[in-house]
């Protein structure tokens, strides 16, 4: 979400006292369902923002209307910025807080700078990979959404090279910082990871928009046929004590703890995408994890022994503390 038009439409509603979100959607251009979403992003930041049902309802600020952001309580104003303030590593984003800076009292100044100093966005993984779009990009891709602007979109997939196609924007995802297009295709619906965006042309051509689209819906439908992807799988398997934990690191939420077993391991049920793959996951923990089942992971364990140990049989391993 923009810092600018969260702000403008907090600024909208000080000055109308109350509003419809048609009022929200014609004051600042984007669709209904945009107006929406910034409306109740306001609420959910801490900002007194209710709505109303009903004839002559809407929304509204609690306290009435103003007509700057002087109305606002100190933690109102830190609630704010906390929720602009992280996104704030572009230089429009910054320009935009350093205007809504200047135009609050004295005394809240230094609560509300110290707000956008509280979070900070780190474009790179473990890896020094980097795990979002460079700006141009994805503020192209936002416009894009916004004015339901179709583009031909360069995409780069896994283990290929780039390549060009047309898509219809829909909206925009960020999941546990990894930021995603939905898009409509020739194929259907589609997901893009940002990061993997090699360049983004708009047509002038309008966006077709399936019937009844919501975004949310069609991002829990899109990321839960991946989910299933991923549990194609189920093993069975017995874990020594010292290695639960660096499997749970390892696999995360694929990984469900059972009990203890006579012998002091755990039992425990891992997911992945298929046998082959899952068994390369469990290899790296040698003999302190066991497959119970099924028998086509705990084959291609063996395979994955077999050809290892005919690698490195002989071979005297270098002195080194177990991990």
């Amino acid at each position: 979400m923009r810092a600018d038009r969260l702000v403008a439409t907090l600024l909208f509603l000080q000055e109308r006292g109350r509003v419809t979100v048609p009022e929200v959607a014609a004051e600042l251009e984007v669709s209904e369902r945009t107006a929406r979403r910034d409306l109740e992003a306001l609420a959910a930041a801490g900002i007194p923002v209710y709505s109303q049902r009903g004839r002559g309802g809407g929304w509204s600020l609690v306290g009435g209307a103003r007509t700057d952001l002087t109305g606002l309580t100190a933690d109102e104003t830190r609630a704010l910025f906390l929720v602009t303030g992280p996104l704030s590593a572009t230089p429009e984003l910054r320009t935009t807080l350093r205007k809504l800076v200047r135009a609050l009292p004295p005394t809240m100044r230094a609560q509300a700078q110290a707000a956008t100093r509280a979070g900070v966005v780190d474009a790179t993984d473990w890896s020094r990979n980097a795990v979002t779009a460079d700006a141009a990009h994805r503020s192209a891709l936002q416009g894009a959404v916004v004015d339901g602007i179709r583009v031909r979109l360069g995409y780069a997939g896994v283990g290929k090279p780039a390549g060009e196609r047309t898509v219809d924007p829909l909206g925009l995802v960020a999941k546990a910082g990894v930021e995603y297009l939905v898009a409509g295709t020739d194929k259907g619906l589609r997901t893009f990871r940002l990061s993997r965006v090699t360049s983004v042309e708009p047509t002038g051509e309008p966006v077709v928009r399936p019937p009844d689209f919501d975004l949310a819906t069609a991002w829990r439908t899109l990321s839960g046929a991946f989910q299933d992807g991923l549990n194609g799988v189920t093993a069975r398997a017995r874990v020594h004590p010292d290695a639960l934990a660096l499997l749970q690191r390892f696999l995360g939420g694929r990984v469900r703890v059972g009990g203890p077993l006579p012998d002091g391991w755990t039992e425990v049920w891992v997911d992945g995408p298929a046998a082959k793959a899952l068994a390369g996951h469990l290899a790296g923990l040698g003999a302190r994890v066991e497959v119970l089942e099924p028998p086509e992971v705990r084959q291609w364990l063996a395979r994955i022994a077999a050809d290892l140990t005919g690698m490195y049989a002989g071979e005297e391993p270098h002195a080194t503390d177990d991990p």
